[in-house]
């Protein structure tokens, strides 16, 4: 079994009702889904893999190797005690148009801010057709996401999960559905690991290359009202291979006001009555980060207390 895989560039063609549907499944069914084709240039790509392995040789490696992650599950690996919890076996930074960038790997600042930018536009391409597929406006869940007087929060992860010698003691990521919106993943082509919960399974999310990996997060699964689901998936620490991993987080404003799009809210007389609530998204945020690993419907329940 593996996560559907949509030509996206079939859109502006005669299979547009044909790709529509597909995307339509993969939102619905599956929660992730790759696409190719996506009008990013694969030289593009190219350059960010390699100016991301190169930063991570230069400025990461070193640190990771003599992190206190590497001597703790060298020590458990020796007495034999157990698996290491609560931590994940990734070296990450996150990039946002705000924060102090990595400064030392040449090009690295440049490169990444052209991919984040030519991201951002896939970004909205993808959250337009979600509008039309769920018939709402559109831009509906664009203009959802924005608050008042803010825009959409667009970051970026750039992670590496470094061969481990004892990958049966830690996960490289702890399984988690995202907080947020729409997540745009590039995922190395060649050291696999991640996967998602499908049916009571894990089943692989194939490395391919050039593609985009696209998994619908919390908040598009309250506007949608349950019918785009957030997913849990989960990566795999490995013997072997530096898995690099650069996710980019289309989410609300922190002031963003997210609940179900009435059109699609039906039979429901009374907001108590929602299987989702309506909340600031800043406070679902709060609840999250002390919950990130744990089932969402809590987090849901939560909110709605506030």
């Amino acid at each position: 079994m593996a996560i559907p895989v949509i030509d996206f560039s079939k859109l502006n063609g005669e299979k547009r009702a044909e790709t529509l549907a597909q995307i339509a499944n993969g939102c619905e069914e599956w929660g992730f889904f790759q696409l190719v084709n996506h009008g990013i240039s694969e030289e593009l790509l190219e350059r960010v893999k390699k100016v991301s392995s190169e930063w991570f040789k230069l400025e990461r490696e070193e640190n990771f190797k003599n992190s206190t992650l590497v001597k703790k599950l060298n020590e458990l690996a020796e007495t034999k005690s157990g698996k290491l919890e609560n931590v994940d076996w990734e070296d990450v930074v996150t990039l946002v148009d705000d924060n102090e960038w990595p400064a030392q790997t040449p090009g690295f600042k440049e490169i990444m801010a052209e991919y984040r930018s030519e991201l951002k536009k896939l970004a909205a391409k993808v959250m337009e057709v979600m509008d039309e597929n769920l018939g709402l406006p559109k831009g509906y869940i664009k203009k959802a996401f924005d608050g008042e007087g803010d825009d959409a929060f667009f970051g970026t992860k750039v992670s590496h999960y470094p061969p481990c010698s004892h990958p049966e003691l830690v996960n490289g990521l702890r399984a988690h559905t995202d907080a947020g919106g729409v997540i745009l993943l590039y995922q190395d082509d060649v050291v696999g690991g991640l996967q998602i919960l499908k049916d009571g399974k894990w089943i692989d999310v194939q490395p391919l290359p050039n593609s985009i990996v696209i998994n619908t997060g919390d908040q598009v699964e309250v506007l949608s009202n349950g019918r785009y689901k957030s997913v849990w998936h989960r990566v795999l620490a490995a013997p072997e291979g530096n898995r690099r991993s650069i996710a980019s987080f289309y989410n609300p404003s922190l002031k963003a006001t997210i609940s179900p799009a009435p059109q699609l809210v039906e039979n429901v007389k009374e907001e108590v009555d929602q299987v989702y609530p309506k909340f600031v998204f800043g406070d679902y945020m709060s609840v999250y980060v002390e919950q990130k690993f744990l089932p969402k419907e809590p987090r849901f329940q939560a909110v709605r207390a506030m």
